[in-house]
């Protein structure tokens, strides 16, 4: 990454953005057009969300490296490629974005701006598949770095394309996302009180796929 700290923290602030108005919005327009079929619904919210993570990461991905999400700024912390002040910047910008991106979703359909969700998502079957999702998402990262840079804007949009139907919690994977979800009362809502133990979980999928991708993919040693 070249890019000055100001155009990095912009780049992260109107990608998570864009992923927030397209997760929101596409469930919304889902919910609308489905006619209560709930499957369609989640199809037609699944597909716009691979699609766009792709976009996103093919355009600020040279900016930013187009992480979109604290668990991944952690991870890269954690790896010492980013420093954690840079980490916390992300993440500040990460959080700003994604509630910028709800209140968008929820203008453009003429809903209410603020809004608190009443979508109950518990049980520790839930908290399993956050820990999946989050897991898988951050080893493809690391995988595609690791051997196929080129292919992680399109891998990273398969892998959530396919974690929203494999896991129970249709893959938040991002506690940007669980957080910003909490404050919109529509399709891809979550009731506050499941946020906390989403993102404890996500978080610690993220430390278990950083460890393991150290091993099966080391650096080389200078």
């Amino acid at each position: 990454m070249t890019a000055d700290l100001p155009r990095r923290i912009v780049a992260e602030f109107v990608g998570t953005a864009f992923l927030l108005a397209t997760v929101i919005g596409s469930g919304i327009m889902a919910a609308k057009l489905a006619g209560g079929n709930g499957a369609l619904a989640l199809l037609c919210n699944t597909i716009p969300t691979g699609a766009i993570l792709a976009v996103l990461i093919l355009i600020f991905g040279p900016i930013s490296g187009a992480h979109f999400n604290p668990a991944v700024s952690l991870a890269f912390a954690f790896r010492r490629e980013v420093s954690l002040p840079i980490a916390s910047t992300y993440i500040s910008a990460q959080l700003a974005g994604a509630i910028a991106g709800a209140w968008l979703a929820h203008l453009m359909f003429e809903l209410p701006m603020l809004q608190i969700s009443a979508t109950t998502r518990a049980g520790s079957g839930q908290s399993l598949a956050e820990a999946v999702a989050t897991f898988g998402l951050v080893l493809t990262i690391f995988g595609c770095l690791a051997g196929a840079r080129a292919a992680a804007p399109y891998a990273v949009g398969l892998y959530i394309t396919a974690a929203y139907w494999f896991t129970a919690s249709t893959s938040f994977a991002n506690p940007a996302v669980t957080v910003v979800r909490s404050l919109s009362d529509t399709f891809a809502g979550i009731a506050p009180g499941g946020v906390v133990a989403f993102i404890l979980v996500q978080l610690a999928g993220a430390l278990a796929a950083t460890l393991l991708a150290a091993w099966l993919w080391p650096k080389p040693q200078a």
